[in-house]
């Protein structure tokens, strides 16, 4: 009889490893999706009951100013996907390949777009059948064959009816696994920056949420005394951008910045097929085709102005439809924060109607509109616009006659900067004191409320913006809920981790039951 070898004893061995370890990843995985708490929901980003539930289609910011590096250009930038967890692999995030995404240009004041940019995106997998990695080993360039997942991107114009296509297949930032899989991410995303015919640049890709606030603002205000601040929520997260560099003669009415300085703003996203239906339609039934399902100009609008029953109609519309739903109309005028700030802090609000948030949000600033003696970034000061078309309509409204400054106050117009929000939106404005110091009267008076002159406590992004063009920062690779954020490391997997951890603790369990079927198979 001959002894036992040692190769059959290393196989049991390797076997029973790899059903203890199957057992135990795969337990862990589904215990972690078990216990996981699920993502926060308390966000400006998801400002609507049904956009919430489709994050590729969420347009979280919208960014327009003139270009600090190239005065003669408007600098153009739009978000999606809110709350990216950086180690939200195996799938990373990427744009939908089953929507459209929109920047529309109003030059003329009628709350129509005259200039539409869209983008459509295409996702490339190099081996689906053999692969289940994002990559397979390091990338070191945009187009490198170790990217498994990639996407591309049309780029077109439309005015006046016509349809141009200025870019075709052009080529998205990856998002940034880690530094082992990708060493030098900013020269990846240098490669993402494409001319543009025109003496434009486009970009589309991740990057760092250039948002900052502290969103305990809505547990009733800060906390109810002002102890909840100082915490920028939104540190840590990435996105998904686009971004464009324009030539300002692009975006002016009849292509002459200086007679006609003003243009609207503002993004959109479209789905085919999905249907948000107005409530006041007397037909209910909703014909297929291109839907848009998310707008957003000014920031904060939908989320603190626009009562919670016309949220989901007011992704729907167009600006131009803007005056003809009287219920938001009517809280714009009489604005529903300031009473609650009223409420809680015992500040009292401004008298109503609040003729100087209107200008704000629905006309533009200009000494013939109201109260905030100022002509800046109303369509009427376009010499060649017709006042008889001119609306209200809630568009992102910028003067790109404004020069730059030098050195940017994050409060914007509030501190005499006219190049920061509400003329346009830098990266560096601080759009969540200037709303809050807005909707109590400041833009008006032109003195800051006392009590609320600290804000959220949060007056920058966690990391520095760039010099040039797309002046976003690179998106984060570490965890949220690392150290590096000065939270406790959770002891909870995320989700999408504990489900990639499962599905290897079955690949082993299974290997493991299979080798241990087939020797005992072999020797019966």
């Amino acid at each position: 009889m001959k002894p036992p070898s040692v190769r059959p004893r290393a196989r049991r061995v390797l076997d029973r490893s790899l059903l203890v370890l199957g057992t135990g990843a795969l337990a862990t995985g589904l215990g972690a999706l078990t216990l996981a708490p699920g993502v926060s929901s308390a966000s400006s980003h998801r400002e609507a009951p049904l956009i919430a539930g489709d994050p590729r289609a969420d347009n979280t910011d919208v960014y327009a100013f003139t270009s600090p590096d190239r005065s003669d250009t408007v600098t153009l930038v739009a978000n999606w996907i809110p709350f990216e967890e950086p180690n939200g692999g195996p799938n990373f995030y990427a744009f939908a390949d089953d929507a459209r995404y929109h920047i529309k240009i109003d030059n003329t004041g009628d709350g129509r777009p005259d200039v539409t940019y869209t983008w459509c995106f295409r996702n490339i997998v190099r081996d689906a059948a053999n692969q289940f990695l994002y990559n397979t080993g390091p990338v070191r360039t945009i187009d490198d064959p170790n990217l498994n997942f990639r996407q591309v991107y049309d780029l077109t114009v439309t005015e006046n009816g016509r349809a141009r296509t200025l870019l075709k297949d052009a080529p998205v930032a990856p998002s940034r696994v880690g530094p082992a899989s990708m060493p030098d991410y900013k020269r990846l995303r240098d490669q993402a920056v494409r001319d543009v015919p025109g003496g434009a640049k486009a970009f589309a890709g991740q990057a760092d949420d250039p948002f900052f606030a502290d969103l305990r603002v809505f547990d009733l205000l800060y906390g109810g005394n002002l102890s909840e601040t100082g915490q920028d929520t939104l540190a840590g997260y990435n996105v998904n951008s686009v971004a464009l560099q324009i030539p300002k003669k692009a975006l002016a009415l009849r292509g002459n910045p200086a007679r006609n300085p003003v243009v609207g703003i503002w993004s959109t996203t479209e789905r085919q097929g999905a249907a948000v239906t107005d409530s006041r339609a007397k037909d209910k039934s909703a014909a297929p085709g291109w839907r848009q399902v998310s707008r957003l100009g000014n920031p904060l609008v939908n989320e603190v102005v626009v009562p919670l029953q016309y949220k989901d109609a007011f992704n729907a519309l167009s600006p131009d439809q803007d005056r003809t739903v009287q219920p938001v109309v009517d809280k714009v005028y009489d604005p529903i924060l300031p009473k609650v700030i009223q409420q809680v802090y015992g500040i009292p609000a401004p008298k109503t109607p609040r003729d100087d948030l209107a200008e704000i949000y629905l006309t533009g600033i200009c000494k013939a509109c109201g109260p905030i003696k100022a002509d800046l970034n109303a369509h009427s000061l376009n010499r060649d616009a017709n006042p008889r078309q001119i609306v209200p309509a809630e568009e992102l409204r910028l003067n790109i006659t404004v020069p730059p400054t030098a050195k940017p106050q994050r409060l914007g117009v509030l501190a005499g900067d006219l190049a920061g929000f509400p003329n346009g939106r830098r990266l560096t404005d601080d759009v969540i004191d200037i709303s809050l110091q807005a909707v109590e009267g400041a833009a008006q008076t032109g003195v800051l409320v006392p009590a609320l002159k600290d804000g959220d406590k949060v007056n920058a992004n966690d990391v520095g913006f760039g010099s040039v063009f797309p002046y976003l920062a690179l998106p984060h690779t570490k965890a949220v809920n690392s150290p590096r954020t000065g939270t406790q490391r959770s002891s909870v997997l995320h989700p999408d981790s504990a489900a990639a951890l499962g599905g290897v603790g079955a690949l082993l369990l299974g290997a493991g039951g299979f080798r241990v079927w087939r020797r005992r198979a072999t020797t019966a």
